[in-house]
């Protein structure tokens, strides 16, 4: 089965509330997965709660996304 994400919803700080299309639900803390230059808009709470589905996975505006199998992997 193809991973996706099929919900999102912002929680609180960097925290994400996921579901997927295997049925399973997962809560994602993405604050110490914010690596690189393309993730350092997304440490302004403002901007990290702003993002969508897209292709399958949370996507931001400025292209930022991870993986849905990471995603899955991290949460809890």
């Amino acid at each position: 089965m193809f991973l996706e994400v099929i919900n999102a919803k912002y929680l609180n700080d960097f925290k994400i509330f996921l579901e997927f299309n295997d049925g399973v639900s997962k809560t994602v803390d993405l604050k110490n997965e914010l690596n690189g230059e393309i993730f350092n808009s997304l440490k302004n709470k403002n901007y990290f709660k702003k993002f969508i589905i897209k292709y399958n996975t949370i996507e931001w505006e400025n292209g930022a996304d991870f993986a849905p199998e990471f995603l899955y992997q991290i949460g809890k």
